[in-house]
């Protein structure tokens, strides 16, 4: 099979691979850039990347100062596709958003809630907008919105399937029913409601599809299938250029698939993690709960067992028995840490195969 482009908007890119904005540190500049230079678009993620102490005194403005120096430096290591993906449910999200845009990002990637007013707040027409859906019911909300109101269409979505890693769309009723939310079941249902506002604007409306994509066959299989590319996440943990600790790389490596366990956040949503030692801890709840940050507007403070935030700035550092591991369904699949470049290779070497 031949390669395809991915288009989004003005940003064209040699691989159709976008790698996820995965939180805490774990997309930084140092994996987004070497993915761009690898041909994909490199993916910074807005979320916890200001300085332990300082977030406690003036959050809001060590993320913005945080977020603008992880741009900068990256603009300067690429001239490749970068994207900022941004969490709806982020108390500063809309500052975050516009940071992005002033320093020159020309993709945001938009999750974790309905950006039903981000054509606002982003009315500049060469920054595409790409929200991540779960649904083609929620796809057809959002360009009906925007077509009301703004005149204007999504430049691409991400559908997340439920087999991705971290925070999930889905209720633990339908993660019981997995197969009935595949990536397969889903995709034709979105890229159906695309159909009547694609005519409309005159234009082609990406669809990348994420979670559970491992190999270079499965990207070709989504391809067949009508996507347009694919996000992925677990892969590009297990890679030199990610930033994470060596701890938090090895967990991946020690992984066995009965460790990929569903847990409930403080944030009031499924997700997917290892279920470590801290995981453990949690549930005997031997975890004090305080909340130094107040960043996420949909953080059950009162019914939380632990800082989500904290939990994984912990695992960021090394200290994985008191931290969060977020994961894809198949974070068991990893045996080995690869180089941005070489696992890109592998990647497009599948897709041709196949």
């Amino acid at each position: 099979m031949e390669i395809p482009k991915l288009t989004i908007g003005n940003t064209t890119v040699d691989v159709p691979v976008v790698q996820g904005g995965m939180g805490v540190r774990v997309s930084l500049a140092s994996l987004a850039t070497a993915v761009a230079n690898a041909g994909g678009i490199g993916t910074i993620s807005s979320m916890g990347l200001g300085d332990i102490e300082k977030s406690l005194t003036d959050y809001e403005r060590d993320s913005r100062d945080s977020l603008i120096a992880e741009i900068r430096k990256a603009k300067s290591m690429t001239d490749g596709a970068l994207a900022v993906n941004i969490m709806g449910v982020l108390s500063n999200a809309d500052d975050l958003v516009r940071t992005s845009v002033a320093e020159g990002i020309k993709i945001i990637i938009f999750g974790a809630g309905l950006p039903t007013k981000l054509p606002a707040l982003v009315p500049e027409e060469d920054v595409s907008l790409v929200p991540i859906i779960g649904s083609g019911r929620i796809a057809k909300l959002i360009m009906r919105t925007w077509d009301k109101k703004y005149q204007r269409m999504p430049d691409a979505f991400i559908l997340e399937g439920p087999l991705a890693g971290g925070h999930l769309g889905f209720s633990l009723e339908q993660l019981e029913n997995i197969e009935e939310y595949s990536l397969e079941k889903l995709l034709p249902g979105v890229l159906e409601e695309l159909k009547p506002y694609e005519e409309k604007y005159g234009k082609k409306i990406p669809v990348i599809v994420a979670g559970g994509i491992y190999t270079g066959e499965d990207i070709a299989k989504m391809i067949k299938l009508g996507a347009s590319g694919v996000q992925m996440g677990t892969r590009f943990v297990a890679t030199e250029e990610c930033g994470v600790s060596q701890e938090f790389k090895q967990a991946y490596l020690d992984a066995k698939e009965e460790d990929i366990v569903i847990i409930k956040s403080p944030v009031g949503l499924p997700g997917r993690a290892i279920n470590n030692k801290f995981m453990k801890d949690v549930e005997a709840g031997k975890i004090p709960m305080k909340c130094p940050y107040h960043c996420l507007t949909s953080c059950k403070m009162g019914k939380a067992k632990y800082c989500i935030a904290q939990a994984l700035v912990n695992s960021y550092f090394g200290d994985v028995d008191k931290g969060l591991l977020f994961c894809g369904q198949n974070a068991y699949r990893v045996n080995e840490i690869l180089p941005v470049q070489g696992l890109i290779d592998e990647l497009k070497q599948g897709i041709e195969n196949a």
